[in-house]
């Protein structure tokens, strides 16, 4: 398969349709992965992913088929991007790339139709037992009051 040779690597279209899909917000998709460290998930993941392609046997080779090589291809990318950024919120996003972040808006359903919406201030990961949950601190728009909530993360 074409693109798991090393001089194809670089310059596959599934290289470039991967990378233009995550580093380029889609509508609902917004990229996970900040500015700052782009060139280097880049040619990292292209080097790891030319080591993993290296490493199969012929009959490997011979049954994966782009859907694999994609699915590879993204793990990698995520995989090597939580080494290279420097925030913990950073690292929530990579992990959870379709979750609410800083700065978003969000309307309080709870609150009163006075209330309107609320920003996001701050996210963490909290664990209970073998559960994990995605600590939110918000402020409301209106009167600037703070509140927080928690919801459960796929495992």
């Amino acid at each position: 398969m074409k693109e798991l040779e090393s001089e194809s690597v670089e310059n596959s279209e599934l290289v470039e349709q991967t990378f233009n899909f995550w580093f380029n917000s889609q509508n609902h998709i917004r990229s996970p992965f900040p500015n700052y460290i782009r060139p280097e998930l880049q040619r990292r993941s292209i080097e790891r992913f030319f080591e993993w392609s290296a490493s199969l046997t012929e009959k490997a080779k011979d049954e994966v088929n782009e859907e694999i090589i994609g699915e590879k291809f993204e793990e990698i990318i995520f995989e090597i991007a939580l080494g290279l950024v420097r925030t913990e919120d950073e690292k929530i996003s990579i992990n959870y790339p379709f979750l609410p972040r800083r700065g978003d808006k969000i309307e309080d359903k709870d609150a009163t139709e006075k209330a309107g919406s609320s920003v996001i201030k701050d996210r963490s990961i909290v664990k209970e037992g073998d559960k994990i949950f995605l600590k939110v601190k918000l402020e409301r728009a209106n009167d600037k009051t703070r509140w927080e909530t928690m919801f459960e993360l796929p495992a």
